[in-house]
């Protein structure tokens, strides 16, 4: 699972190319939020509103890291982690409809993606220190306390409990796509009608650029950061990534991410990386953290059951696969 300690480097480069003023402003800003990168830019009639809206942007990110973060020893989460095998905890609504979310996606995936991910054994080192595979048996301890079913969620009391001492839960990047997509509504309610927030990797988009085009999002070779293999076009949506291609091990020539299987304990293996677009930040980064998970034939089927989202693919070997419902004029082969 992509968590904040197995993040990735996004591998989104924004061009933000000829932004002349038509009477707009472009305000950016970087800053740490959720344990990792996040940047948000703003396109407003002024400076003034265009920083006042960046600043209710991190706020409103900060208030959900302090409901969700299961590394916050006050947060709502934590709570519920801390009284694992004990009780069931009340939680805001807000935190229990997310966790029924994710639920979801473990459902629909057979447990490819699972927030009790959080209890397993870091036994997998991607720092260069591994010189040999985890033993069969050390892996299936790894995620002896992990598994979706041990979930309970009371819909009637907003509770949730973890029925095994040991437990934990963490929404990790599900959690960054949630915070992106929900701010950018909260902007479009307030008649902000423009501005990207990226989240290392998990990306909400809306309108244009002040000369009126279309936001230019690059994909970098994960092979080779320096070249970009195109550029999106896009005016409205999502686009998140999940990726290996920065932490991973190789062991007798195969491949194996940091991005584990929940239900074996072993890395996933095929893609280096997976990008998902669509109208939600969110639901495509449940999608594109499974889908590097499933492997190509199970995510390439799950993914058509959801014509809204389309995706590229890139293998271990270099290919790369597009969804058949891929909008073709949004791709362009970039030239220096």
């Amino acid at each position: 699972m992509k968590t904040k300690s197995l993040s990735i480097v996004s591998f989104f480069t924004f061009l933000l190319l000829g932004l002349s003023c038509h009477s707009q402003v472009l305000r950016k800003r970087t800053t740490m939020l959720m344990g990792g990168r996040f940047d948000i830019n703003i396109v407003a009639q002024d400076s003034l509103s265009a920083e006042q809206n960046i600043n209710i942007i991190i706020a409103e990110i900060d208030r959900i890291e302090h409901l969700i973060s299961d590394w916050k020893p006050t947060s709502q989460v934590s709570e519920v982690n801390q009284n694992a095998g004990i009780r069931p905890v009340k939680v805001d609504r807000e935190v229990f409809e997310l966790a029924k979310r994710a639920l979801h996606f473990s459902e629909i995936t057979n447990g490819a993606f699972d927030i009790s991910f959080a209890a397993m054994d870091r036994i997998w080192k991607f720092d260069g220190s591994m010189t040999e595979m985890p033993t069969p048996e050390a892996i299936k301890k790894s995620v002896e306390k992990v598994g979706y079913k041990n979930i309970i969620l009371d819909s009637i009391n907003s509770t949730i409990f973890l029925k095994l001492k040991g437990m934990k839960i963490g929404f990790g990047a599900l959690g960054e796509g949630y915070a992106t997509h929900k701010c950018q509504q909260m902007m479009l309610a307030k008649g902000i009608k423009s501005g990207i927030i990226n989240a290392t990797g998990d990306m909400s988009v809306w309108g244009t650029q002040p000369n009126g085009k279309p936001w230019n999002i690059g994909i970098t070779n994960p092979f080779d950061p320096s070249q970009i293999l195109a550029t999106i076009s896009l005016k409205q949506g999502a686009v998140t990534t999940s990726g290996s291609y920065e932490k991973f091990v190789v062991f007798n020539g195969k491949r194996y991410s940091h991005i584990i299987n929940p239900t074996t304990g072993y890395p996933a293996t095929g893609f280096c990386s997976v990008t998902v677009f669509g109208p939600n930040a969110e639901t495509a980064n449940g999608f594109s953290t499974s889908a590097m998970v499933l492997g190509k034939k199970e995510a390439i089927q799950l993914l058509k059951k959801y014509p809204e989202y389309y995706f590229i693919m890139i293998t271990d070997s270099g290919k790369m696969i597009k969804s058949k419902n891929f909008p073709k004029h949004q791709l362009k082969k970039y030239k220096n």
